[in-house]
């Protein structure tokens, strides 16, 4: 495939390709274009030339089309899927969910669209009005990982399509195929040539030069903390707006009074989801030592049930880890903490032989008896790996969650409605779950403190962040002559 610049299939101007690989067969796919800063270049005058006329577009002609769009999404979410499949490996049900659930979130961007409005206080004198007004900030740079590129890149698109600016999109090396269809499918669905640009090429070859570009306003980038920041100090130096979604290492508590089988399951289903690929996942769990050993016994049949296969051609729960790098770090860990005298619960060791020999596979695992002197406990995993601790008391528990530079997510479970609340509120992260963890919902923020970012995604406030405040000052005759 080739890169989609001002609605047309586009070459790398240098002719250079890139290899997209199958992680669990190890076989080249497609190739993509290498792109550059010369490419980086076009599609962004490209969005530059299309905004002009799209920041006049009515917001209902943009809610239309985004409609269009999601419409078209749902309708091929088995082909676009199963794409999404063979390239990040995750099973093909979980990949179709991903694309129907980034049909839902534009659905709700345009609903949110049609409620933006100015507003004009009622402080002025006879022949002065002041008119309070929102207007699209230009060109958005959009840079989404490999993990979720579609929900991840909707979070971004979604918003800033239907707030009036044009967006050039950075994927992921590991996975470029499935947003390329995307961005033909936005093209189908309607939208004006140069709205939706998707380019392909290595972060700092490409997207470094996107983010220093003088013309784009604003970057929204979903990935690791110290890219996050590199890029934030690049756009600082054009004064570019940023949206920055980072790492995470989210911590679980599980007080003594908690259902125990509720927080088994549901810490076993989040914490494994997408081979542990994501950033608000459960990394570490704190347990209160009474009830330790049966959360651990409650827990670990959830994981054994987790098996871990090729995800087009069977029903598994896991896929392969997308790359060596991903997996490296993940048995890294595993070797931390065994070598510190946590102990191995369960899985451990990478799968070998027949299929497994071809890609990245590792087993759910689970480190019990773990502490804060190990890498699982404090540093993003981004795997398969879930640390367990015991505490034996709560303000201690929720010493140890917030002892960390990470703050996106948080988890805890306890009957006490009170006490739940209370950590809830304890816990320094962007979103909690209280007694059961779910999917976040597409109309409230998402996103993280401390080092896990800045800014908020989904709803209407991921809206506001491509919108920018203007006050009008307006004197005219007041005389009914």
């Amino acid at each position: 495939m080739d890169m989609f610049i001002d609605g047309r299939w586009t070459p790398a101007r240098s002719g250079a390709r890139q290899n997209v690989t199958n992680p669990t067969t190890g076989e080249i796919i497609d190739t993509v274009p290498a792109g550059d800063a010369v490419d980086a270049d076009v599609a962004i005058r490209a969005a530059d030339h299309a905004f002009r006329a799209w920041r006049a577009t009515p917001v209902a002609d943009r809610a239309r089309l985004q409609k269009t769009a999601a419409r078209l999404m749902r309708g091929r979410a088995q082909e676009i899927g199963r794409v999404l499949t063979t390239e990040l490996g995750r099973p093909l049900a979980g990949s179709v969910t991903e694309i129907q659930r980034s049909a839902d979130l534009l659905d709700v961007y345009a609903e949110e669209g049609l409620r933006i409005h100015a507003e004009m206080p009622l402080s002025g004198t006879a022949g002065e009005k002041v008119i309070v007004t929102r207007e699209p900030l230009g060109v958005v740079i959009a840079i989404a990982p490999f993990n979720y590129p579609i929900t991840l890149l909707t979070f971004k698109l979604g918003a800033a399509l239907i707030a009036g600016c044009t967006v050039v999109a950075k994927p992921a090396q590991d996975t470029p195929l499935s947003t390329l269809m995307l961005a033909e499918l936005f093209h189908e669905a309607g939208f004006p040539a140069g709205c939706f640009n998707v380019v392909t090429g290595r972060g700092r070859g490409i997207g470094m030069s996107m983010v220093e570009h003088p013309i784009p306003r604003k970057v929204a980038f979903t990935g690791g903390t110290a890219a996050g920041k590199t890029i934030a100090a690049a756009a600082a130096g054009t004064m570019k707006r940023v949206t920055l979604e980072l790492g995470g290492q989210c911590p679980a508590i599980v007080c003594g009074d908690a259902d125990l089988g509720v927080a088994a399951a549901a810490i076993a289903r989040h914490a494994f989801s997408n081979s542990g690929q994501f950033c608000y996942r459960v990394n570490r769990v704190y347990v209160e030592r009474p009830v330790y050993a049966a959360f651990l016994e409650a827990l670990l049949p959830h994981v054994a049930k987790l098996d871990v296969g090729d995800g087009l051609t069977s029903s598994c729960a896991l896929g392969p880890l997308v790359n060596e790098d991903i997996y490296r770090n993940s048995e890294k860990q595993i070797a931390d903490a065994r070598a510190k005298g946590a102990r191995i619960a369960i899985g451990g060791a990478r799968l070998t032989g027949g299929m497994y020999d071809k890609g990245w596979f590792l087993p759910p695992t689970v480190i019990a008896d773990a502490d804060h002197s190990m890498l699982v406990m404090t540093e993003e995993t981004f795997g398969p790996v879930l640390g367990v601790a015991s505490f034996d008391d709560r303000a201690e528990a929720l010493e140890r969650a917030n002892d960390t530079r990470y703050g996106l997510a948080g988890f805890v479970f306890s009957r006490n409605v009170a006490a739940a609340l209370t950590m809830a509120e304890g816990i320094e992260a962007g979103s909690v779950w209280v007694n059961n963890i779910h999917r976040s919902n597409h109309d409230v923020p998402f996103g993280g403190v401390k080092e896990s970012g800045i800014g908020r995604e989904k709803g209407r406030y991921g809206i506001d962040a491509y919108l920018e405040y203007k006050t009008i000052y307006l004197s005219y005759e007041a005389s009914l002559g």
